[in-house]
């Protein structure tokens, strides 16, 4: 396997805070790589010097060269002013530049420069880029081309931004933070193409069946050093554990031996001079290394929930629309006690919109809520709230209580409180504009649950936040005791909280899901398996039929599959498994050192597989487009 670049020795600090140190590794063609860290500890940093957008304070990192690199940020920038095709269209790829001269040449009446841009466009084979991006965008749910991309949503920009280095069709991709503000069916998209594709992955996410799903090494920052497993997300899991308790044991033993080193340096210190130098060196090796925290490892959330009635509230045909768009239409819902209710649809169906009406922040066109008098709301809002960036993390708390409750007769102060949310007491000193986008988030849920709520609605609750803050809420969600509402695309959170689902379909269409949000998408392949095919269309409609197509075309868009290649396109999905799983045996066997009599012959197969797996690749990715 070819390899992409290396690091050698990279080391990063921030002030006189350590980000990470002499951090080591390689990407090699077609590793696709996770990067884990809790927040604030050098992720984005680290992407960002490999990048090239900061320095490193030390280190090297050796590309090879010609090597073709996609970057997706956290928050993509694009030009001022730009239309949302010129946002898909602002990359340095040549086939992009050579689009905008030709259009450039077009709007000019520039014939020497049209005439140059034609034979650039020749050269590249890209007179159908543009038709191709067209095509990628509306499969992302960008049809609104000449929209202002400053008039897009969140999601909505990185969904542009991804199709903009998608198209680049890079040897090697960055992603940072790939899955926050898309909806489900965009992020199950987006991993079943990175699955597939051949490019070299190096990503941050906190999505969880993303990693497992997408990834074959991942990579763990702990405490400014990296460890590496060779697998996906599961097998991380594993693995770190067993690291976690050898590191326990290892502390262990340090403590118990420095007792005794202690003992020896205490005796008779003024002849301290004659002691053997190397025992003294290795006592202060002892000390030091026994100042490692594990404590991290075994926080848990603790709030006391207030008490919360039988009586919770009632929906009654509660109507809201904006305009012509439709957000709920008669809509009733009786809520138990200790529902827990997890909320899914579309970005922009209307969710966030759904939760404000039912705590009185929105009024409803028609109908009413029947709330009970015991009901205490926590809003989680993904808007997150407005803190006074001037002040430190302590006084967001401090401001609120002096004096947290936890349970009946047990309180806390709130510098106990916030080392539970993984807040350190130097880092309670901060000041709160200087935190980091899962930091802010982390002190928000910190906000809200201080407040004792029994009814918590959490809206994306997991954008932002790390895997170990997503595990420690999820076992405080499980213990709660009062009423749950979570808006969320994280399919493992929702999988792990919620017993139900309300699925929001658009045009105010609600469905009550018993089940989590694997139980759904199972139900949901059988609907469709078994759902008969549609009527052929008569002679009838031949003439509307091809005014529709002409008209979608022009949208850039292409028709869906007919059978033949439906079938065509299932099954490339299993032809593709297994040749991938061919490439991945052969890729062990040139690996694993073992003397191969086959081996001319196995090397002769490799570059045939290779070729083979780019052909039917190309040929899926052209088919899922039009699906």
């Amino acid at each position: 396997m070819e390899t992409y670049l290396q690091l050698e020795g990279l080391t990063k600090s921030v002030g006189d805070r350590m980000l990470f140190a002499d951090i080591t590794f390689g990407i090699n063609e077609g590793d696709k790589i996770g990067i884990i860290a809790k927040n604030g500890t050098g992720k984005s940093t680290l992407l960002d010097v490999i990048a090239g957008h900061t320095d490193a304070d030390s280190g090297s990192i050796v590309w090879r060269g010609g090597l073709n690199v996609a970057y997706l940020e956290q928050d993509p920038k694009f030009p001022e002013g730009a239309s949302t095709i010129e946002g898909a269209l602002d990359s340095d790829s040549p086939e992009a530049c050579a689009v905008k001269a030709y259009e450039q040449a077009l709007a000019t009446g520039d014939n020497e420069a049209l005439s140059e841009a034609s034979h650039r466009l020749d050269s590249l084979g890209a007179w159908d880029y543009e038709d191709r991006l067209r095509q990628l965008l509306t499969r992302l749910h960008l049809t609104e081309f000449d929209k202002p991309v400053n008039q897009l949503s969140g999601g909505q920009r990185k969904r542009l931004a991804l199709a903009r280095e998608i198209m680049r069709e890079p040897d090697l991709i960055m992603l940072d933070e790939p899955t926050n503000h898309l909806d489900i069916e965009i992020i199950e998209w987006l991993e079943n193409y990175l699955r597939r594709s051949r490019m070299a992955i190096l990503m941050v996410t906190h999505d969880r069946y993303f990693l497992d799903r997408v990834c074959n090494r991942i990579i763990e920052i702990d405490r400014a050093s990296a460890y590496t497993y060779d697998g996906n997300y599961d097998y991380y899991l594993r693995r770190r554990a067993e690291r976690i308790e050898a590191m326990g044991a290892e502390l262990a033993k340090v403590k118990n031996t420095l007792r005794k080193e202690q003992d020896w340096m205490s005796r008779q210190p003024q002849a301290r001079a004659g002691k053997a130098k190397y025992r003294i060196d290795a006592y202060y090796d002892l000390k030091e290394r026994s100042r490692m925290n594990l404590e991290e490892r075994n926080i848990k959330l603790e709030g006391n929930s207030s008490y919360i009635g039988s009586k919770i509230f009632e929906a009654r045909g509660i109507c809201k629309a904006f305009g012509d768009k439709v957000i709920l239409r008669d809509f009733n819902y009786t809520f138990a006690r200790y529902d827990r209710m997890g909320i899914i649809g579309p970005n922009g169906v209307g969710k966030s919109t759904f939760v404000k009406l039912l705590q009185g922040l929105i009024a409803p066109d028609s109908g009413s809520w029947d709330i009970g008098t015991t009901v205490r709301f926590g809003y989680y809002s993904q808007q997150g709230i407005a803190f006074d960036d001037r002040k430190r993390v302590i006084d967001a708390v401090t401001e609120i209580s002096e004096d947290i409750r936890l349970s009946i007769g047990e309180s806390i102060a709130p510098m106990q409180y916030l080392q539970k949310f993984l807040f350190s007491v130097p880092d309670q000193q901060k000041y709160i504009h200087t935190l980091s986008g899962g930091e802010r988030c982390r002190l928000h849920l910190a906000t809200v649950l201080m407040r004792q709520p029994n009814f918590l609605i959490l809206d994306e609750p997991t954008n932002d936040l790390d895997i170990v803050t997503l595990g420690i809420l999820e076992e405080y969600l499980a213990g709660f005791k009062g009423c749950l509402i979570v808006i969320s695309h994280d399919r493992y959170f929702l999988d792990n909280i919620v017993d139900h689902l309300l699925v929001m379909e658009g045009d105010g269409r609600l469905r009550d899901f018993p089940g989590n949000y694997s139980d759904y998408r199972e139900a949901a392949a059988v609907a469709e398996a078994t759902q008969p095919s549609q009527p052929k269309r008569d002679s009838t409609t031949a003439e509307t039929t091809k005014e529709q197509s002409e008209a979608t075309r022009r949208q850039g868009r292409q028709a869906r599959l007919n059978f033949k290649e439906r079938k065509e396109y299932e099954a490339l999905e299993k032809e593709l498994d297994a040749l991938n799983a061919e490439k991945e045996q052969l890729e062990a066997l040139f690996n694993s050192g073992e003397p191969d009599p086959d081996i001319d012959v196995h090397s002769r197969r490799y570059p045939e597989l290779l070729a083979e797996i780019d052909e039917k690749e190309m040929r899926w990715l052209e088919l899922d487009e039009r699906s």
